[in-house]
């Protein structure tokens, strides 16, 4: 995204920290995005023109977030969501701008126009975050007011959402450590309660470990469960106790 062409003190340098701020405070993603997207409709909003605004996001191996600075815009980019196309669609897909002059005259995306007719917005704005692939995401604002967006609001809102993306990038490099975190500690856990199956099969059948797995591998494939069920259940029988506790430091 090209850099926006906007006066030194309307470069949005607090909107990065500010995002930083949220995250500390608040770890759901969506809870995150929906106070960006209030904070972006506050700052981008004119005397004349009180927008709103709506983010959509995309990360790999999850579902896709939504959010809003109110229910028109979270009503809006959920129906986007829904209809597979849209402005905030084609600018996030196509890492490019999108405009939308004025709704009743709009041809584009009639799926969504239809959806979303009679909402109470006419102009929208809807502007791509640059993240790293594969996320996407999209910075959504509605306007009650048709050809309410000119170049000067453009070249506002392209200074906001460059500032928000490095902050973003930021929060889901810290969303992705989390994640990574809580999968190797589920894996450690896992492996552990097997281990001690494993463990407890070789004492009690006088075999190797090799062969103690294959008894816990056959009974997985035979019943069709899962192996750390399984294990669960031998270490639970042979213990007495509901299963295995593990402990691992944070």
């Amino acid at each position: 995204m090209v850099a926006a062409k906007v006066s030194n003190d309307e470069v949005f340098t607090d909107v990065a920290l500010h995002l930083q701020d949220l995250v500390l405070g608040n770890p759901c993603m969506e809870k995150v995005l929906g106070d960006l997207a209030a904070y972006a409709a506050g700052r981008l909003s004119t005397r004349d023109d009180q927008v709103s605004c709506g983010i959509s996001l995309v990360r790999s191996r999850k579902s896709s977030t939504v959010a809003g600075s109110d229910a028109l815009a979270r009503r809006v980019v959920r129906a986007e969501d829904a209809c597979g196309q849209g402005p905030g669609i084609a600018a996030r897909d196509c890492k490019a701008i999108a405009l939308v002059l004025d709704l009743r005259l709009e041809e584009r995306w009639p799926q969504f126009n239809r959806a979303v007719a009679g909402s109470g917005f006419l102009s929208a704005l809807c502007i791509p975050l640059v993240l790293e692939s594969p996320n996407k995401a999209v910075l959504n604002l509605y306007s009650p007011l048709p050809n309410a967006f000119d170049g000067r609001r453009i070249d506002r809102a392209a200074a906001f959402a460059e500032q928000a993306s490095k902050g973003l990038r930021l929060v889901l490099k810290m969303a992705r450590l989390e994640d990574t975190r809580d999968e190797l500690k589920a894996a450690m856990e896992s492996r552990t309660v097997i281990d001690l199956a494993t463990g407890a099969i070789m004492a009690r059948n006088k075999c190797s470990q090799p062969a103690a797995f294959k008894v816990l591998l056959r009974a997985s494939n035979t019943r069709n469960i899962k192996l750390h069920d399984v294990a669960s259940e031998v270490v639970a029988a042979l213990s007495g106790t509901a299963g295995a506790v593990t402990h691992f430091d944070e």
